[in-house]
């Protein structure tokens, strides 16, 4: 059962040009994704850069607390663990890290984060990487998640495009795009809409359980030109990687989690360089099959304006973060119940409609399982 943080203490001596960059080393720059990097990266507007060595001593201080409290913001946790991890390995502390970016902006829905690194390598043609941050607790990046249900190109994308295009131009460098969950989704989404010059440079492009597109976006010349250069990893019980839609097939891996929990990467179970595979749960394949046959039955207005109102509720009280709830549950919970109250009529039955028939198709879906297992019983299949 050993996951990324074994693999680092048995390859971090191994620098990367003794053994290349792997799957398992994306997913590891993927969820240093989630550190704040404020006031310790260059920004994209800035010259230089910092060694994961030195980034890994001032974010020892600076974030001491989320090292030894797991339950004040486990993303930021993550990312803070991973830093302290490889900060002094082989293969990791002369990693040169630059360009990050966060911007969240509550109007338009968008949460967005990124960071570059350069490999330690000593060879003229070594990687160049471009890594995506996955969701957060801000509400704003769940609300643009949900957008993409309707939206073929939410505010995030669009950012993911410039900036790969902008990041690109840094190094002649071989690319390789990563990120985790929505930043997964972001990597693919760059990648098939940057410019030409920078996507002929992307050798890989990684996905680990992040969400698909409309079909708009799988039918694309963009997604068709970089299609065989993604690999997505999925966990056997993933939920957020089944939605939507995928042109690429993806690889599923082996979780020590249950349920939702096999979302986080330190989950992932590694031997050598690589995942532990799986196969999908039937639980998995049931729940896709219940989403699926949801969304079909609900036109891109309808899911447009059931995710306004559920958010509208979410926010009340001005509650910007999930992380918001615990510290004034009561007053946030009567806020809720207020902004329900004063709802129009109109939006109120579209909200119990589309609640209404996730529990019929549910219902629906688990008969047609039970009627399987029968005839199967019965010989009849």
């Amino acid at each position: 059962m050993a996951n990324f943080y074994d693999y680092i203490k048995w390859r971090g001596d191994l620098e990367f040009e003794r053994d290349p960059f792997n799957p398992v080393d994306n997913a590891i720059f993927s969820q240093l994704a989630y550190l704040p990097m404020d006031d310790i990266v260059p920004g994209p507007d800035e010259s230089g850069s910092i060694s994961i060595e030195e980034a890994g001593e001032i974010s020892a201080v600076k974030y001491k607390k989320y090292l030894s409290n797991i339950n004040i913001d486990y993303t930021i946790t993550n990312g803070a663990k991973v830093i302290q991890a490889i900060r002094e390995t082989s293969r990791y502390k002369d990693c040169r890290l630059f360009g990050f970016v966060n911007n969240i902006d509550f109007r338009r829905d968008k949460q967005f984060s990124a960071y570059c690194v350069r490999l330690n390598e000593k060879r003229n043609n070594n990687y160049m990487l471009v890594i995506f941050r996955g969701t957060d607790l801000n509400l704003a990046g769940w609300k643009e998640d949900m957008n993409m249900s309707f939206n073929n190109s939410v505010p995030a994308q669009k950012e993911a495009v410039s900036y790969l295009n902008k990041m690109a131009k840094r190094y002649s460098n071989p690319l390789i795009i990563a990120g985790h969950s929505k930043g997964g989704n972001l990597a693919i989404y760059a990648s098939a809409f940057c410019n030409k010059k920078p996507q002929r440079r992307i050798v890989r492009i990684y996905n680990n359980d992040g969400p698909g597109f409309l079909k708009d976006v799988i039918m694309s010349e963009g997604y068709k030109a970089i299609c065989e250069r993604i690999f997505t990893y999925i966990p056997q019980s993933s939920l957020v990687g089944m939605l939507l839609e995928h042109g690429e097939i993806p690889h599923v891996v082996k979780s020590s989690s249950v349920g939702l929990l096999q979302h986080d990467l330190p989950s992932w179970e590694v031997i050598y360089n690589n995942f532990v595979g799986a196969e999908l749960t039937e639980q998995c394949r049931f729940i896709d099959k219940v989403i699926r046959d949801w969304l079909d039955q609900i036109d891109e207005e309808q899911r447009e304006l059931f995710i306004e109102a559920i958010y509208k509720i979410l926010t009340a009280g001005n509650v910007q973060s999930f992380a918001d709830f615990p510290a004034d549950f009561i007053g946030t919970a009567l806020s809720m119940i207020n902004v329900m109250k004063n709802m129009n009529d109109n939006t109120k039955k579209l909200i119990l409609k589309i609640i209404g028939s996730l529990f019929t198709i549910t219902g629906k879906n688990l008969g047609q399982q039970a009627a399987g297992i029968k005839d199967m019983l019965s010989g009849k299949r």
